[in-house]
């Protein structure tokens, strides 16, 4: 059984992660300055920003626990607009950096963390340079967060440099949901602009939990990313019609069956073996 410390675990996603860490018999310690509603395993409040109480966080904290051997970093403020531009930028980029030069200082080399689907140019302003986006084209930030969440992703092939014996998977989570906030889906169906901002897509955070635990599990070093979505869309209408009426003019570089997904989870599939097991439908 491994110790895997997770920051923010209290969060949507991290209170996913959490379970299905524990489902699978890891030891799991959740870090995050909000306690969580409902405990489901050791809890400290660690503030990220602070590079002392991650690097003690990180080594062991008194008779709680000893020693760490894979972080899960999820904590953050979770999309532009929650904070001013300059705070999200500074408390994102800082507690990343703090993260990963404490997992180097004492020797963790299995890192998970989140980044963004922002990073592929939402809220598709400007439209996608082609259907469905992958992680191959360069990364587009159009906000503050995005643009964070780019430099995270340079940092971490800095740290992967400088340690080769570190593996850090970066993935590209969607909109994360839970089951109750299903019930809002089919009102998106009578105006297809309203979910248009990231091509419709959505994760369900256990799925989200799934990425997580398979990344951690993957035998590699060096860094690589993932987009991580559901396999379809939040809409009942089919994805090639959504594609044609919205983004008329950009490529799609396959056929679209039904409702699948805009959000390329061709790779986490080949590489990870993820697969959506959860879905609003």
């Amino acid at each position: 059984m491994s110790r895997v410390v997770v920051t923010g675990g209290s969060g949507k996603l991290g209170r996913a992660v959490v379970d299905e860490l524990l489902a699978h018999s890891y030891d799991v310690v959740n870090l995050d300055l909000i306690a969580p509603a409902e405990p489901r395993c050791p809890f400290t409040r660690i503030d990220l920003t602070d590079q002392g109480q991650v690097l003690e966080a990180f080594t062991g904290i008194d008779e709680r626990y000893s020693g760490v051997d894979a972080v899960v970093h999820l904590a953050a403020i979770p999309g532009p607009g929650v904070a001013g531009n300059a705070v999200t930028f500074r408390n994102n980029i800082t507690a990343s950096y703090h993260v990963f030069s404490a997992a180097r200082a004492v020797g963790i080399t299995n890192v998970v963390w989140a980044s963004s689907e922002t990073l592929l140019g939402l809220p598709f302003g400007t439209p996608p340079p082609y259907l469905p986006v992958d992680e191959e084209y360069p990364a587009r930030p159009e906000t503050s967060y995005a643009l964070a969440k780019h430099l995270e992703e340079q940092l971490v092939a800095q740290f992967c440099r400088w340690e080769p014996r570190l593996k850090a998977i970066g993935l590209r989570f969607s909109n994360v949901m839970e089951p109750a906030d299903y019930a809002a889906f089919p009102g998106y169906d009578a105006d297809p602009s309203l979910r248009s901002w990231n091509l419709w897509g959505y994760i369900d955070a256990r799925d989200g939990a799934q990425a997580v635990r398979r990344a951690l599990e993957h035998d590699a070093t060096g860094m690589d990313v993932f987009i991580i979505a559901n396999a379809d869309t939040v809409m009942s209408r089919p994805t090639a019609e959504l594609a044609g009426e919205v983004f008329p003019g950009v490529p799609v570089r396959r056929e679209l069956t039904g409702n699948e997904t805009l959000l390329s989870i061709d790779k986490a599939r080949r590489v990870l073996g993820y697969e959506p097991q959860h879905g609003w439908r």
